[in-house]
């Protein structure tokens, strides 16, 4: 049972992470990269996928996705793209064992300041890990798409993007957008932020106890705490030793 599953609940935007396997540096080759990108479209296509954004390094992947309310469009489309990836890339190395490290992690992120923060962080990745300068530097992100210079094989839903963002022509999100990455450059923030990638959901407190409330599943052991970044957000998060127990006491948890 993926952990999106576990937490799940419609109507919301989701961060998803996935690490590979003892975080080995399988995505490493451009080739790898462009395959997982290449089976991420396919998923977009069948399962009519809402994309926000992305972005790939050499060991893990980052994806935002709106859930419209239709269950298991994020599961299926998961498990399309990291089976097709695993079973390519071990085909072709002559390779056997897992390619992913666990089951994909999501997050359910608020919309205003909150979504375009996980944007943006998530479009530094690569800045941060001193591989480029600039996400502009960087091909295997959605920096590209929200800011109009790329123009095949598009995955962003650029006006379901607009729409949350409360931005009004594509002409608009390039320059708001490119304001953003350029005032992260210039700033602190270019430092490894966990909430965006250990937290059940992201937002302010209002957000936080209407997502809580429409959690599938009733685990106990959750708290909300103020988020460590100054920018005040709140965090909804597990507490792992309780909520391991309750799960170990509980026969068929899932």
């Amino acid at each position: 049972m993926s952990r999106a599953k576990l937490f799940y609940a419609p109507g919301y935007i989701w961060h998803i992470t996935q690490r590979c396997h003892n975080r080995d540096f399988l995505l490493k080759f451009k080739h790898d990269r462009k395959r997982w990108l290449h089976w991420l479209l396919y998923a977009k296509k069948k399962y009519k996928l809402i994309i926000l954004n992305y972005s790939l390094t050499s060991n893990h992947i980052h994806l935002v996705v709106y859930d419209n309310g239709r269950r298991n469009i994020i599961s299926n489309s998961m498990m399309l793209v990291s089976s097709r990836v695993a079973l390519e890339y071990n085909k072709r190395k002559k390779r056997s064992g897992a390619f992913w490290e666990d089951n994909y992690h999501a997050s359910a992120v608020g919309t205003e300041s909150h979504l375009h923060r996980c944007l943006i962080y998530i479009d530094l990745n690569m800045v941060r890990a001193k591989v480029v300068d600039h996400p502009k530097d960087w091909p295997h992100c959605g920096y590209h798409e929200i800011t109009g210079k790329r123009f095949r094989y598009l995955l962003i839903d650029k006006s379901k993007l607009m729409g949350f963002l409360g931005i009004n022509s594509t002409d608009e999100l390039r320059r708001i957008y490119e304001s953003w990455v350029e005032e992260n450059l210039s700033s602190e923030r270019l430092r490894r932020e966990s909430m965006w990638t250990e937290s059940i959901a992201i937002g302010d407190r209002n957000f936080l106890e209407q997502f809580e409330k429409k959690l599938d599943m009733k685990v106990k052991y959750r708290k909300i705490e103020e988020a460590e970044d100054n920018q005040g957000g709140f965090l909804l998060k597990e507490c792992r030793g309780k909520y391991l127990e309750a799960l170990l006491r509980t026969k068929n948890p899932f």
